[in-house]
């Protein structure tokens, strides 16, 4: 075994993302499992991933609407019985009377139009993904809002 002072140490932004990327292991999306973390001050402020409303029954369960419909990724997402992780994130620390002012959010995806708005107006300042998802408008409103986005690569294990 090494010593300590020789392991090196994951990057935050790379510690961070990670924690996502294991928090979209528990989603019930059948389609994209998707994870997010909010951070502030290196401390954790909430997690989120997609799935159904608490108490409601998962698309494990009821099958992929979307798929049913024939709906193409990254269109018509009012369409589907989940929330996206980073509406479970943000609701999360909602619930829990926690401010996200100022944090940055690590995501296994790109968030759609629909959470970018969200993200903006919780004030939200930066955002850390390691997926495209086709939404352009989305890049374009948090260039607007001035929000840093940064695409990480990340080691296959």
């Amino acid at each position: 075994m090494k010593p300590l002072d020789q392991d090196p140490r994951p990057s935050w932004d790379a510690y961070f993302m990670s924690i996502a990327q294991i928090v979209a292991s528990r989603s019930t999306c059948l389609r994209r499992k998707v994870g997010a973390v909010l951070v502030k001050d290196s401390r954790i402020l909430a997690t989120g991933y997609n799935g159904a409303p608490a108490g409601l029954k998962h698309c494990l369960e009821t099958g992929c609407l979307r798929d049913q419909m024939g709906i193409p990724s990254g269109q018509r997402h009012e369409i589907c019985r989940a929330l996206h992780a980073e509406q479970n994130c943000l609701i999360q620390a909602a619930y829990h009377g926690i401010s996200v002012t100022g944090s940055t959010l690590y995501c296994t995806n790109l968030p759609c139009i629909i959470c970018t708005k969200m993200l903006i107006n919780a004030g939200v300042a930066s955002i850390f993904y390691t997926e495209g998802y086709p939404d352009e408008l989305s890049k374009e409103m948090l260039a607007e809002a001035g929000l840093k986005l940064v695409k990480l690569e990340m080691e296959a294990d």
